[in-house]
């Protein structure tokens, strides 16, 4: 039987704060795989996780087979919009959801993990990190600020992370991103610059493929994926008909789960994908090879 092993593995999965999302669902089917797992949660959500994980909240979401539980590891405090503690502002540094959480910047979080784990202690890396302030607005009334607060965390998080982890990566380690056809297309009312952030992670996966994997033996991918309702894709304000979009169109005509996109990301990070990096891989009901499209009756479930 051919099967996705992940025993002895340790990943960090940045961008988890409920179980909701695509990160939620990554970070379960790679320890279903068998690897250990850490988080990486931004600060002002962190409260909130750590007591739905506490109060048992997420304890049916945290099932998982031969009545196995998901354990993280480790939860690090972490805004993606910091490469170091000395880049925050004052205002920021001293605010109450951040100043008990130690060093939050994505240089912390590299820091933290070489203490607790020592050097060559990851051999997977998930960036599930998105934010556009100004996702509502048309590019057209997109700030420059709101436009290069896309870029900084939604891509160049990406490049700073793999960049500033490299002393805890093991030779052979895999990082994967989360990326969205807008990168290509044009989706109205994904804006922001969210867009071209998109467009910019995929193009930095292709050079980071490149260049951490002839400098380290790191393979680089990012996956494509259809929308989902999570509670962080709500910003957006189209969401839910942006799903039923697809559902209708696609040629599986069937909304996506999480499940199936975390599934693709374990296989990714996994001995079987060796042979894979600098990709773009598409997980989204085939949606991305329609040029022209036709609504279908959606069966409903059940």
């Amino acid at each position: 039987m051919l099967a996705i092993d992940l025993t002895g593995k340790r990943a960090l999965v940045a961008g988890v704060a409920d179980d909701a999302g695509y990160g939620f669902a990554i970070a379960k089917a790679l320890a279903e795989a068998g690897a250990s797992v850490c988080v990486g949660t931004w600060p002002p959500a962190l409260n909130i996780f750590e007591t739905l994980l506490r109060r048992g909240k997420l304890d049916e979401s945290r099932k998982l087979q031969a009545g196995r539980t998901l354990e993280f590891e480790k939860i690090y405090p972490l805004d993606a919009s910091w490469d170091t503690l000395a880049d925050v502002p004052e205002e920021i540094r001293t605010n109450k959801r951040y100043n008990e959480r130690g060093d939050f910047s994505i240089q912390g979080l590299a820091d933290a993990i070489q203490r607790d784990f020592g050097a060559q202690s990851l051999d997977i890396v998930v960036h599930s990190l998105a934010n556009g302030p100004e996702v509502k607005k048309p590019l057209l009334e997109t700030s420059r600020a709101g436009y290069l607060a896309a870029i900084g965390v939604s891509a160049y998080s990406l490049t700073s992370m793999i960049a500033r982890l490299v002393p805890v990566l093991r030779e052979g380690a895999s990082a994967i991103s989360l990326t969205y056809l807008a990168s290509e297309r044009a989706v109205p009312g994904y804006g922001g610059g969210m867009s071209s952030a998109k467009a910019a992670l995929e193009s930095d996966t292709r050079l980071l493929a490149y260049e951490a994997g002839r400098k380290h033996g790191i393979r680089v991918n990012t996956i494509s994926a259809g929308p989902l309702a999570s509670r962080a894709a709500s910003a957006i304000g189209l969401i839910e008909r942006m799903v039923k979009h697809y559902a209708e169109h696609s040629p599986l005509a069937e909304e996506l789960k999480a499940g199936e996109v975390a599934n693709v990301a374990a296989f990714l990070c996994s001995p079987l994908a060796t042979g894979i990096t600098g990709a773009t891989v598409y997980v989204d009901k085939g949606f991305h090879a329609m040029g022209m499209t036709e609504a279908v009756s959606v069966p409903t479930p059940g």
